[in-house]
């Protein structure tokens, strides 16, 4: 955890340097493993794993057996909506303002005739949402992955991933600009997609969790080769999505 803060406290205060050096090249794709906390994160896979067995899964399994999948899908589909504020930021700071329209026209329609993005309504009209977070723009400006991590409650990331984390919370205006019934909505939304989403991949989850011979190296394994994938946008042919098969066009 020590590796972990200080991680996120270097990083935050490099970001004002970073944004003057903002043309600078994309970092590259990271390749193997840096693991050189390896024990630590095993301990808090160790943890993450037991809070999944004893309450994450089971809640999962209550949330999506009770509420019907319509209910579920407008849930996801609000807290999307919610994000994509940030999500525009982000564009903007990869220098990427094709994306920074599309999503920005895609969160004033879905929220217009979506009522309030309960209805994803952009998706049938070709504005798929072209999903980014500021792990990715440190990407753009050429800070590298790190070293793995293991993260309590969210589960596997990277140093640079988890600084990321940190910065979207701060970055969507809709996490300070709103309060009282809106903001807890939007919280509420948020928890509930996650439960949503833990029931919907329950057969992966659990086949990773509780069905592999070393858990935390097939989930360090998938993240790493999915994250991997995701910030290539399809420019390494040698990268290939573990997720698509199982995932499809979800």
């Amino acid at each position: 955890m020590a590796r972990l803060i200080q991680a996120l406290g270097l990083r935050m205060s490099v970001i004002p340097l970073v944004l003057v050096l903002a043309g600078c090249t994309a970092a590259p794709i990271g390749v193997g493993v840096n693991d050189p906390i390896e024990e630590q994160n095993r301990s808090t896979h160790a943890i993450n794993r037991s809070l999944d067995r004893a309450f994450v899964g089971p809640a999962s399994q209550g949330y999506g057996t009770i509420i019907p999948k319509p209910v579920r899908k407008g849930v996801s589909n609000f807290a999307s909506n919610l994000n994509l504020p940030g999500q525009v930021l982000n564009n903007i700071l990869q220098f990427r303002i094709e994306d920074a329209g599309h999503n920005t026209f895609r969160f004033l329609v879905n929220t217009t005739f979506g009522f309030g993005g309960l209805l994803d309504v952009a998706t049938d009209a070709g504005l798929e949402n072209r999903f980014t977070d500021f792990g990715e723009t440190l990407h753009v400006w050429g800070a590298p992955e790190g070293a793995y991590l293991e993260l309590p409650l969210v589960g596997p990331s990277t140093e640079r991933h988890a600084a990321g984390r940190v910065v979207d919370l701060l970055l969507n205006p809709l996490n300070f600009g709103t309060e009282g019934a809106l903001r807890a909505a939007g919280t509420g939304a948020s928890v509930a997609a996650r439960f949503g989403d833990r029931y919907q991949y329950s057969d992966l989850v659990d086949s990773v969790l509780y069905e592999s011979a070393d858990s935390y190296a097939q989930a360090q394994l998938l993240y790493l080769q999915n994250r991997r994938f995701t910030l290539s946008r399809g420019e390494q042919a040698d990268f290939e999505d573990p997720y698509e098969e199982v995932f499809g066009d979800e």
